[in-house]
């Protein structure tokens, strides 16, 4: 009797619940073909969703609980039928917009390097970091979801902009943890959230900032993300702000530091909270020795790079004096995962509309690889693709080019620049002074300057291609003066058409990926823009005399007395063509990089005993 009476409320109970859906065949699956997936999810059908992912253990406000990122989210309809998919992540402190009235800091600095009080009203540069986005329309058909992250302290994040410590390489990589099931997640309501429909791996890819923070997160080792297209990225904070003991600027950003991007991407609600933090910020960058620190060591990833399990696509432009290429350089010399590197002429961008058909065969191919576990052959390329000549492009096995060795070149009397060692030339000085730019300081050689030193190679029998990172070799005495800066230039003379950093249209179209209203999914194609000039400052370097021998440590200098001076140019990899001459220009202020003393400093150079090494490739390649 009671098995029947327990057949009998079950049978009562299934009466009155409503009937289950019935099963359609197997669950969707993402449509793989020659090893490549295929656009057959609907963009426009898209679920769209906004998660906001607590950073457990990270409270940068101090108001007592842990800071939250809101993480907007985009996955194909099927995920809710049981598609899991992998991520292609952006995160960003830029989405709520950057507050252009923050000022930058002034750089005309008395003898002690105190800015100057008459100038404290300077305005800060307008910016602006837009992004045309084509992850979705790409990606999304092929199975993918796409996550925006907001960084801590803008938009709908709590937390506070930290400029690239800890506290900020958290609020991502709590977005992978959370796309793993290790970190909680709540809707607006405050309802728990779960990435039911991730598979865990994750992919991140950005630009400038949005670039730097995939380099941050893949320090960290966490699980789950498994590559990184890190673009014009910063892999040292201090070699964005500082270099060799100097105070210097990001190129177009004069007097911008730490605590002045802090302070622009701080767009949260209640930001007043923020102040302590920002002010910290200003009273330990140090603007005045330029020294590294343990606030910089804090914003070093190279510190973490033999965490990094990620494979790596490294993307940066030889033009960009925004993010030098000493970053790209440090952090692709040191990644021990799989990886590969484009290097476009181009200036502080993505490549994506330079060399658009390449640039989706290769991405996708990437992501195929490494999210979706696809054997598509992209690790058995060639490692890197490096731009020559605009729209010359070159594969190679690997960066700096196979083939580059060290050639040193001696400065010797009459401005010439040879392969040999001269006789100890005569000393050769000059006045600094700060009105001037490089450019207009190059622009007079090899005629004699009062306020630089230039010296000269004959006509180039032959094109001669530079792959790698220069150096100098200075044996001078700072006479009198101010000024602790050494600035050093590597020049190509000659008149030729060559790219400004810049693009121009086409008039061809490219449509990648599924329109929707407001993004057509097309782009137009561009091309270098190039102009014609007597010259081009191919690469430079900065060094504080004081640290000389270290830049985390200032040792003052004897007057008068002589040193042997050594720092690196940012690395490049350029073709001086035949029959132009290679240069090395000397001076002190680079007025669009380093602090500004007063005018005046002497410095006595002894050309004989000076040097500048260039990593030169010969044989084929070449």
């Amino acid at each position: 009797m009671r098995r029947i009476a327990i057949v009998l409320a079950v049978l009562l109970a299934s009466a009155l619940l409503p009937p289950l859906p019935a099963i359609a065949g197997e669950p969707p699956s993402v449509k793989v073909e020659n090893n490549a997936t295929q656009p057959v999810f609907s963009r426009a059908d898209a679920v769209l969703q906004t998660v906001y992912v607590e950073v457990a253990g990270t409270d940068s406000d101090h108001d007592g609980q842990s800071d939250r990122v809101a993480v907007d989210i985009l996955r194909p309809k099927e995920t809710d039928q049981g598609l899991k998919v992998p991520t292609i992540m952006e995160a960003s402190p830029y989405y709520a917009g950057i507050d252009f009235t923050v000022p930058n800091h002034v750089v005309d600095v008395d003898e002690n390097g105190n800015p100057l009080p008459s100038l404290l009203a300077a305005e800060a540069t307008p910016r602006s970091f837009a992004f045309d986005g084509y992850y979705d329309n790409f990606f999304l058909p092929r199975g993918y979801a796409i996550a925006l992250v907001e960084n801590l302290g803008s938009g709908r994040a709590t937390g506070c902009p930290t400029t690239g410590d800890v506290n900020e390489t958290a609020g991502p990589k709590a977005a992978v943890d959370w796309l793993n099931g290790r970190a909680r997640g709540f809707d607006a309501a405050g309802a728990p959230v779960s990435a039911f429909w991730s598979t865990g791996n994750v992919g991140m890819i950005g630009t400038s900032y949005n670039g730097t923070l995939p380099n941050a997160v893949a320090a960290t080792g966490v699980e789950g993300l498994k590559t990184i297209v890190p673009i014009a990225a910063i892999s040292s904070w201090y070699d964005y702000y500082r270099a060799n003991g100097g105070v210097v600027a990001p190129g177009g950003y004069q007097g911008e530091d730490a605590d002045v991007l802090a302070k622009a991407v701080l767009t949260r609600d209640g930001k007043e909270i923020c102040r302590p933090v920002m002010d910290q910020l200003t009273a330990t960058q140090d603007r005045v020795t330029g020294d590294y620190s343990a606030f910089w060591d804090a914003r070093n990833y190279l510190n973490d790079v033999s965490k990094v399990r990620a494979s790596v696509f490294v993307v940066h432009g030889l033009n960009d004096w925004n993010v030098k290429t000493k970053q790209f350089s440090q952090w692709w010399e040191r990644i021990r995962t799989p990886k590969k590197i484009w290097l476009h002429m181009s200036g502080h961008r993505d490549p994506w509309s330079l060399r658009t058909q390449e640039w989706f065969r290769q991405l996708h191919a990437w992501f195929d690889k490494w999210l979706h576990g696809l054997d598509t052959g992209i690790d058995r390329e060639p490692a890197a693709d490096v731009e020559s000549a605009p729209g010359v492009w070159g594969q190679h096995r690997s960066w700096p080019l196979p083939g580059a060795v060290p050639v040193r070149l001696w400065p010797s009397s009459g401005a010439r620049l040879g392969l040999l060692p001269g006789p100890l030339s005569p000393r050769e000085s000059y006045v600094d002074q700060k009105s001037r730019t490089a450019e207009q300081l190059v622009a007079s050689a090899p005629a004699a300057d009062p306020n630089r030193l230039a010296w000269l190679t004959s006509a180039l029998p032959t094109d001669v291609r530079v792959s790698g990172t220069p150096s100098v070799s200075i044996r001078a005495a700072v006479k009198s003066g101010a000024s602790p800066y050494l600035s050093a230039f590597l020049v190509d003379f000659g008149t030729d058409a060559r790219p400004t950093g810049g693009s121009v249209l086409t008039g061809e179209t490219y449509c990648y990926g599924e329109s929707v209203p407001g993004d057509s999914g097309c782009l137009g194609l561009r091309r270098h823009a190039v102009a014609e000039a007597p010259f081009k400052i191919v690469t430079r370097g900065w060094i504080d005399v004081r640290n000389r021998h270290s830049d985390s440590r200032t040792e003052p200098i004897r007057a008068g007395r002589d040193y042997t001076f050594r720092w690196d140019l940012q690395p490049n990899d350029y073709v001086f063509k035949k029959g132009h001459r290679i240069g090395l220009m000397i001076t002190s202020t680079d007025r669009d990089f380093t602090l500004r003393y007063p005018e005046g400093t002497t410095v006595e150079v002894t050309p004989g005993l000076s040097s500048i090494v260039l990593p030169v490739v010969l044989g084929r390649i070449a």
